[in-house]
């Protein structure tokens, strides 16, 4: 009888270590989770929309990696992520994850970051990506799902068949939403239309799609090609870069240049910030090239400057912009080559503009208005992003 009594307490102890362990168990499971809620608080729908979290909102998980956290919806199926290093610090430590959603208007979804094995990317995940292009005289090349660009470096200015000394940052105009830079360079036949897009736009010296310079004595003063390059991250939902620029002369003012430049999925515009160094205060302009036929428009209110026009070799239309805060608006301008919005003039860089394009061919955006719509909701998407809460 005595020892059945044990056996029995020994049992129950066992059980009741095994419940306390269980328990446990669980929290630990609950402390390697975070509850992300989203919010659209505009009365108009948000399609890939990025939200992004620093380290320090994912700071309360156990895994500092986060190239080994991953996103996972109410219905707990796992959306794309990508972690970001914004800094470029000396390790390249990402300092940041971002994910897109879709959001209809008012619209608040919930998401649950954990952590896990490190992600895995395929091909087809990527809906943004950039390279530098040693093959083609130091181009720089890169696009996301709607949209392609490039620009030029150092090697293009002495190139025997077809030098360029130029700034400008140019446009490739795609219909498909699959990356294209990698094959475009390979065929070497991009500026024909096979069914993808096309190179038709000639940036030449100008600005091209939202390029910038300084502004002095009623004259755009600009760098020349870029003479090294930096990626931060790359794809697949946001790729980033930056450019770096020898000094040039602005009207007798010895000035530098570093360009960062971002572009997310799902977007035609371009997140550009210039850093320009100089030993006094600059003016800025971001420029647009001037086109035959064009139709421009400065919403002074909005703080864009739209043009849509007809595009080279009869390829249909296209809408160009450049979007700036109202706040730090001087006024319009042009020169012989370009479009230009001026800003006031400032001590403190870098500062951020957004510049972009769409082609009516993509038929996404297919007239001016249709592209007036797009950049108006652009600017209240920026003037109240989504809402995010973490606990």
């Amino acid at each position: 009888m005595k020892l059945r009594l044990l056996v029995f307490v020994l049992v129950g102890l066992c059980a009741l270590q095994n419940l306390h362990l269980g328990t446990t168990r669980v929290l630990a499971t609950a402390q390697t989770q975070l509850s992300v809620t989203a919010v659209n608080r505009l009365k108009i729908a948000r399609p890939s929309e990025t939200i992004e979290l620093s380290a320090k909102d994912l700071a309360s998980l156990p895994e500092r990696d986060l190239s080994k956290l991953h996103v996972l919806d109410s219905s707990g199926k796992e959306v794309l992520s990508q972690s970001v290093d914004n800094d470029y610090d000396e390790y390249h430590k990402a300092d940041a994850l971002i994910f897109q959603a879709d959001f209809a208007p008012e619209e608040t979804k919930l998401f649950t970051i954990t952590a896990g094995a490190r992600r895995e990317y395929k091909k087809d995940d990527f809906r943004a990506y950039g390279r530098f292009v040693r093959e083609r005289f130091d181009d720089f090349a890169w696009e996301n799902d709607r949209i392609a660009h490039r620009t030029y470096g150092k090697a293009l200015i002495t190139w025997k068949g077809e030098p360029l000394t130029s700034s400008a940052i140019d446009i490739w105009s795609k219909r498909t939403s699959r990356m294209v830079i990698n094959d475009w360079y390979m065929v070497d036949n991009y500026h024909a239309d096979s069914g993808e897009g096309v190179d038709a736009y000639s940036a030449g010296p100008t600005r091209g799609c939202g390029g910038s310079g300084i502004w002095a004595n009623n004259q755009l003063f600009v760098p020349t090609n870029f003479v090294d390059s930096r990626v931060l991250t790359n794809g697949p939902i946001r790729v980033m870069f930056e450019l770096v620029y020898e000094p040039f002369d602005a009207n007798g003012v010895k000035v530098s240049q570093v360009l960062r430049v971002s572009l997310d999925a799902g977007s035609q515009l371009n997140h550009f910030q210039p850093t320009y160094t100089a030993s006094e205060p600059l003016t800025v302009a971001i420029g647009l090239k001037k086109a035959k036929d064009e139709k421009n428009e400065f919403s002074t209110e909005r703080g864009w400057l739209a043009s849509w026009q007809p595009m080279e070799k009869n390829l249909g239309m296209q809408g160009l912009a450049v979007l700036v805060n109202p706040s730090q608006f001087d006024k319009a301008a042009m020169d012989a080559r370009n479009n230009l919005v001026v800003l006031k003039t400032r001590k403190e860089f870098p500062f951020s503009y957004w510049a972009g394009f769409a082609w009516d061919r993509a038929g996404r955006i297919t007239s001016a208005e249709a592209w007036k719509k797009y950049l108006d909701e652009f600017v209240d998407r920026l003037g109240s992003p989504i809402e995010v809460t973490v606990k």
